[in-house]
């Protein structure tokens, strides 16, 4: 096939997991993390932002019927794409942590009893469960996820302030209004009250939790997209999900209802900042990394995507999958040996993973992926105005690496840094057209500030993976790595040789 029209035809798939959910499964890097996740060992997922945690995420609710073959019910706190649901809970927010604990629990019973309505089990003690959340309001006959939180959301304003919900079970036949025949409270109901169908919150975890048991199926609460709920405010945030790892904590008795939470690095420290109690007693938490190993994967799999590429050049996708050394034999094949020639430049592969990472030496999986379609695009580019083949099965021409990049660089500097942190842009912006090495010195100037100030800022950075920290001889300097160089127009070389 002609080079040209093979290109037009390439795709490495979406950066943005939820974009590809239909095909994520194909290509996805099963990773020794994922495995555990798989089998139920890791409940908190840590990562930066594109390191894949929404990839884990669409893959378990892509995979429910896999899932309910090994006796796991899966169900999602968080609509995968458009707006959050817990939008609505910005404008008029829990004005507590205390108010969020008891949110989050009636919105983990409502999903989970509605889990068990849907798949239509008929355990008298699940079908009890659905009535009583029912009747308390707090289970609309027809699913619907937002309305369900906007049920749990005003029974818990409610139970905060009158400490109990009625459940309104019968119907008087003289008046037709509807009698409580019991209450849902927040405390363990004592003397005869349970008996007349008093029940508390965690009571009813209890009871979902023994008909989950007499079924021989766990449940497990996804949430995702945390970030992106509460957002707006800090305080916001740091109520909404500390609560939540408080409920995580709460329930992590209930052999058979389990949480798998999803969440930034950065808002998991933030989570911890002044003191976490409960911080100290998770153990089932893991940060997402990705090794070299585990990138070279990634990068094979989207190339094996293609079909059509595999036609092209007889490529045998299992003999490569199997085998490390045929997986970089295949780059070898298919990218220039090296971007910047030289004896000390490195190779094509190490270039990649190199100046896609952050100051904290990360590379994410979403700029890898961004980077390969932006190789195809720029090729196309080059190949439609002189048609100057690249050498032998080689399809991206060296020179359209460093636009390919340029344009990655741009796209998490925006979408990324600024979208995430615009009190830091101001700063940031600073450095446009500066050197890629700053000192204290350079940046208070830079920003019109003390040097302990700078110091302070800077600092900053480096917690957001901008800025790299380099001490030597006793002098601290602050180093921007390749991938938002492109971004500011920086210039190689440190700020004080001017």
């Amino acid at each position: 096939m002609e080079r040209l029209a093979l290109l037009k035809e390439l795709s490495f798939g979406s950066r943005v997991a939820e974009e590809e959910t239909q095909h994520l499964a194909s290509y996805f890097v099963e990773t020794y993390q994922w495995s555990r996740i798989e089998r139920g060992e890791i409940d908190i997922i840590i990562g930066e932002k594109g390191t894949g945690k929404s990839a884990i995420y669409t893959l378990l609710t892509a995979k429910t019927d896999v899932f309910f073959d090994k006796n796991i019910l899966l169900v999602a706190a968080e609509t995968p794409r458009g707006n959050t649901v817990f939008k609505d809970l910005v404008a008029n927010p829990p004005t507590s942590e205390h108010e969020f604990i008891v949110l989050w629990k009636l919105y983990i019973l409502a999903l989970a009893a509605e889990r068990l309505r849907d798949l239509g089990f008929s355990d008298k003690n699940a079908q009890k469960l659905c009535d009583t959340l029912e009747d308390a309001g707090l289970l609309p006959k027809e699913f619907d996820i937002r309305a369900i939180l906007r049920s749990v959301y005003g029974a818990a304003k409610r139970l905060l302030s009158a400490e109990a919900l009625e459940i309104t079970g019968t119907v008087d036949p003289n008046t037709s209004f509807p009698i409580a025949t019991g209450k849902i409270t927040l405390r363990e109901p004592i003397d005869d009250r349970s008996r007349i169908g008093f029940i508390s919150v965690d009571g009813l975890l209890r009871a979902a939790n023994n008909s989950l048991s007499q079924m021989g199926y766990k449940l497990w609460v996804l949430f995702d997209r945390l970030d992106v709920a509460f957002a707006e405010t800090l305080d916001l945030e740091a109520n909404a999900l500390r609560a939540l790892i408080r409920v995580y904590a709460d329930i992590r008795g209930l052999d058979f209802i389990g949480l798998k939470i999803f969440l930034r690095e950065d808002i998991w420290k933030r989570v911890n900042e002044g003191g976490f109690r409960e911080s100290s007693h998770l153990t089932r938490v893991d940060t997402l990394r990705w090794t070299n190993e585990y990138l070279l994967n990634l990068i094979v799999r989207r190339i094996l995507i293609n079909d059509v590429l595999v036609k092209e050049f007889d490529i045998d996708r299992e003999a490569i999958m199997r085998d490390n050394d045929e997986k970089i034999s295949l780059i070898k094949k298919l990218f220039p040996s090296q971007v910047d020639q030289g004896k000390k430049k490195p190779s094509t592969l190490k270039w990649m993973v190199t100046r896609c990472a952050d100051a904290k030496e990360v590379t994410a999986p979403r700029e890898l992926i961004h980077l390969l379609n932006e190789l195809r695009t720029e090729e196309i580019k080059r190949l439609e105005k002189n048609n100057k083949m690249p050498d032998g099965d080689v399809l991206f021409d060296r020179s359209v690496f460093k636009l390919a990049l340029a344009s990655v660089s741009n796209v998490r500097l925006d979408q990324t840094i600024y979208a995430e942190y615009p009190l830091q842009k101001q700063l940031i912006e600073k450095l446009r057209n500066q050197k890629t090495e700053q000192t204290e010195e350079s940046l208070g100037s830079l920003w019109g500030v003390d040097i302990e100030s700078a110091r302070t800022k800077a600092d900053e950075l480096v917690d957001l993976g901008f800025f790299q920290r380099r001490d030597r001889q006793g002098e601290a300097t602050y180093w921007v790595p390749y991938l938002y160089r492109d971004a500011l127009h920086m210039i190689q070389g440190k700020a004080e040789e001017d």
